[in-house]
Parts: structure tokens; sequence; C-alpha cells
């Protein structure tokens, strides 16, 4: 009876030592996959893109979007703010492949999304946790009394607000198809100035998508439609499960919609350079 306490006891220990990374890993691991999926999804692997010379691109834009969390149809990317067992923001999903896997991030100083700057792991972890060294507390021994208490200031799920997607849409003319490839994901908390108040949103760093989708792909996120299939990460941004819109296009400017656009006059804009592209494929078949 002592023995079989004792090793509850051990084994209580040693989850609350765990991070909140312990599902995360278990579902990041070839040797142990995800319970949560069904018997095709238990060994799940990226779907290959499909075979893309260079000379069948006949024409090509790059795209910069913006995937607001606050919308409703983007919601399963945001929440769980916790990770649960079979569900995990998106987020917990890129944090803890970047602190436990293989997943590279890249120093965004700016607007630099050209994945150049390799981030190490401690460099991340200063990203996400950072000490507030004016923080101040009553003092228990003399009342009345303020002293300086570091507060530790972690970057959760609950604090991301957007995400921005850069992406490459192309005319395939061997496929005769108009297609879509991700090239990174940036995701973007609140920028708070120095009185406290939220003056807009910063990014925390660039990843490479076609290396994230390893581990996207092996990370379930909610299915509105349908509770009894499940789908990933991966599957939802390969078709385009979410809602966002397009804050630059390629330009000789190199400039984002917001430089000379604003408020609604952007919003137009953006419907605009989306429309232009649709209308580009209509147009090639129209007789």
């Amino acid at each position: 009876m002592k023995s079989s306490l004792f090793s509850i006891f051990l084994i209580v220990l040693i989850l609350e030592s765990h991070s909140q990374c312990f599902y995360l890993n278990d579902v990041l691991s070839p040797q142990n996959p995800n319970p949560c999926f069904k018997d095709r999804t238990k060994k799940p692997f990226p779907v290959p893109y499909p075979n893309l010379r260079e000379a069948d691109v006949m024409w090509s834009k790059r795209i910069w979007r913006i995937i607001d969390l606050r919308e409703k149809i983007n919601l399963p990317i945001y929440y769980p703010s916790e990770p649960q067992e079979c569900l995990a923001s998106l987020f917990d999903v890129l944090k803890c492949a970047l602190l436990e896997g293989d997943l590279t991030a890249f120093a965004n100083p700016a607007f630099d999304d050209e994945f150049k700057n390799p981030m190490t792991k401690i460099e991340i972890q200063k990203v996400l946790v950072s000490w507030d060294s004016t923080h101040q507390i009553e003092d228990i021994n003399n009342p009345g009394t303020f002293i300086i208490s570091p507060l530790k200031i972690e970057i959760t799920a609950s604090n991301i607000r957007q995400y921005w997607i850069k992406e490459d849409w192309f005319f395939d003319k061997q496929r005769s198809v108009l297609d879509c490839r991700i090239i990174g994901i940036c995701p973007l908390t609140d920028k708070i100035s120095e009185i406290g108040e939220i003056v807009g949103v910063k990014p925390l760093f660039w990843i490479y998508f076609p290396e994230a989708r390893k581990y996207l792909v092996k990370a379930p996120v909610f299915n509105r439609w349908n509770d009894a299939e499940r789908m990933n990460y991966d599957e939802l941004f390969q078709k385009r499960m979410f809602s966002s819109f397009i804050k630059k296009e390629s330009n000789v400017y190199d400039r984002t919609i917001s430089e000379y656009k604003v408020g609604i006059d952007g919003l137009i804009e953006s419907e605009s350079i989306k429309e232009t592209i649709f209308n580009w494929e209509s147009d090639l078949w129209h007789f």
C-alpha cells in the first residue's frame, strides 16, 4: 500500500515538473503518435506539394496577409488559450516546436522576412519571456513601504493578436491551375508603450512554413463542422480555412497598403488586389 502511494506521488511530481509542452512533445514525437487522431492519421506526414518547375510558372505574385484572430472564423487558431488533451492553439504548437524540436525561428528587427538570421533557443526564450524591473510590491515587514520586485512577463497564446502570412500565388501551365504556396508565418503580440497603453502590434519572429509543416500536421485543430473528423493545422492552411486581408503586394516601391491608403480605403485596396488575382485566372480562360 505504501509503495503504491509512493508511486502515485512520484508520478504527480514528474507531471508537475514538466512544462506545458509535455502533451505537444508527445504529438511531435514519431515514437508516440497522437491518440486523438484516427487510424488513418496515426502517423501523419505533410502531403508533398505537386512537382513544380520554374519553367512552368508563367505568372506569379508575392502577397503578404494579416490573419486577425478576433474574427470568428479564425478562433480555432487562437483557442484553446491553454493546451488541452487533444487540442492546442497554433502559437503553442509553434512555441513547443521551437523550444523542444528542430524548428528554426528567424529574427525580425523590422520587416526582415527573408529568413537570413536564425535565432538560437536562448534568443527565442528572451523574446518570449521578459522581466519588468520597475514592478513594486509592498514590504510585508514595513507596511506602507514599497520595494522593487521584478515581474516575469511571458508571452502566451492568449497574447497573440495576429499572424502575418507571406505567400506566392502563381499559375502552373503544366497543370493549368492557379496555385498558392505559403512561405512564412509570423505571430504578433500587443505592443505596449512605456505608460502601459496598447499602441499596436509587434512581430515576434518569422518561421519558414515548409519547415513547420511536419509539426503542424501532427497538431489537431478544432473542426467546427464535424467533431468526428479531426483535422490538423497543415490541412487548415492548405484548404485556406481562415479569413485574412492583404497588407502588401510585391511592388516597385516596396511599400505596404497602409503607406498609401488608410482606413476603409485600405480595405478596399486589399479586396481590389485579391480580385485582380482571381480575375487574372478567369480572364485566362475567357473566350
